[in-house]
């Protein structure tokens, strides 16, 4: 499974930020995981998503038959 740059990119930060969010809410207040448990969602479900990759794939296929 091959994950473009980009996609890599965009879920780790979520991931990241949900991660931090979540830490947060358990040690200063729980209302940070009204942000943290979407940041979290979010990042796996771009990390996870391969509908991304054929939407790229058929974009650069439409873009070399113009160029011809």
């Amino acid at each position: 499974m091959k994950i473009s740059l980009s996609r890599l990119i965009t879920g780790l930060l979520f991931l990241i930020a949900g991660i931090v969010f979540i830490i947060l809410a358990v040690t200063i207040s729980w209302i940070m995981l009204i942000y943290g448990i979407p940041f979290f969602l979010i990042g796996l479900f771009i990390l996870l998503n391969k509908n991304e990759d054929k939407i790229e794939k058929i974009k650069d296929l439409n873009e070399r038959e113009y160029k011809k």
